[in-house]
């Protein structure tokens, strides 16, 4: 029944990807600010409880706009964007953590070039081209139970992670968790990534798939399912909202594995047809002085990894904006990198194309 259903869901993304009047599905849509002011309005798939203190902090120093914050999928989010609905309201500003999809918003030119206030002080690997800017770094985790490890050795990399999964495949089947990279943008990001490091990946990719893994659209579902001790692992969770999680701190452990950790940049670029480009323009400078100004913003929800930390070296590899993220993108090694993810994580016989 799994493999019917990922079937499913395979061939639905690629339908979404060949459907421009498919309809986005809305999260949660929140405004911020006076209600009869103009609206600035903002694309997202950060959950809006992360960026509110951010949002507030904006709006306290900007007189005369509001802020409406809706969140989505990535995969959602590109559709209302390149495949508007007739109608819907014009956006102003994409925030994602999906790097290689906003990298190509910028390509297919969706987006307006800016020069930020903050510039200088940021890392040149903090933007592409003018046009996408990061403003966090996060890392890809391993999120464990601490119940569940009980008399174990918490692994540290991912060959040690290999190791006692096939020691201990009865304590751990069914109870492993990770994205469906058919339906997430990040989880596929991560897990192109993964696959470009390490030959690694794909072994333990079938691991997986023999102790029946639950696949997931977010992390936030996968933090939760660990909390309670439905799941004893979750690989390449976002960290950044497992570390948030203080109250779950005696039930959960964050692994920043060893061998390398995945570094996803949280991205934002100012949409091409805006008609807000002065206030759009702050708000983004808004975001990228609280990550890059040499004084710490409170409201600054997400931990200062790179320049201001030296934690860029080994084992933290940063995912670097550019083209090369645009590679798997290209519609046949899609294709069959998400058959060969496929085959793996169903222990499915079917030839890979």
């Amino acid at each position: 029944m799994r493999i019917l259903i990922l079937s499913v869901a395979l061939i639905c993304s690629f339908l979404a990807l060949a459907a421009p009047a498919r309809a986005f599905e809305v999260e949660e849509f929140r405004r911020f600010g006076p209600p009869d002011a103009p609206a600035l309005r903002v694309l997202s798939t950060t959950d809006t409880d992360v960026l509110a203190p951010l949002i507030e902090s904006f709006l306290a120093d900007t007189q005369g706009i509001a802020i409406e914050y809706t969140t989505l999928s990535s995969a959602d989010l590109m559709t209302a964007i390149t495949h508007p609905k007739p109608g819907q309201p014009q956006f102003d500003i994409a925030i994602s953590s999906a790097m290689d999809l906003q990298t190509k918003l910028a390509n297919d030119g969706y987006t307006r070039r800016r020069v930020p206030a903050v510039s200088a002080q940021m890392p040149d690997w903090a933007s592409w081209r003018g046009h996408v800017f990061a403003f966090s770094q996060e890392p890809a985790a391993l999120l464990l139970s601490r119940a569940a490890f009980t008399g174990l050795e918490l692994p540290k990399t991912r060959q040690e992670l290999i190791t006692l999964l096939r020691r201990h495949p009865d304590r751990f089947r069914g109870r492993i968790g990770t994205y469906d990279i058919t339906a997430s943008g990040l989880g596929y990001l991560f897990a192109t990534q993964d696959a470009r490091t390490s030959d690694s990946f794909w072994r333990l990719m079938e691991i997986f798939g023999g102790l029946e893994t639950r696949l997931y659209c977010c992390s936030g579902q996968m933090i939760e399912d660990i909390a309670r001790g439905d799941l004893a692992i979750a690989y390449n969770v976002l960290g950044s909202y497992a570390l948030a999680r203080a109250d779950l701190a005696n039930r959960i452990v964050v692994v920043e594995p060893q061998d390398y950790t995945n570094m996803m940049l949280r991205t934002a670029v100012i949409l091409q047809d805006t008609e807000l480009e002065k206030e759009a323009g702050a708000f983004v400078d808004h975001l990228l002085e609280a990550a890059w100004s040499e004084t710490p913003d409170p409201a600054y929800p997400f931990d200062r990894y790179p320049a201001a930390s030296g934690r860029q070296g080994a084992p933290y590899r940063p995912i670097q904006l550019g083209p090369g993220l645009l590679v798997y993108l290209d519609k046949l090694k899609r294709t069959r990198f998400l058959a060969e993810w496929r085959s793996a994580i169903t222990q499915d016989e079917t030839k890979v194309p």
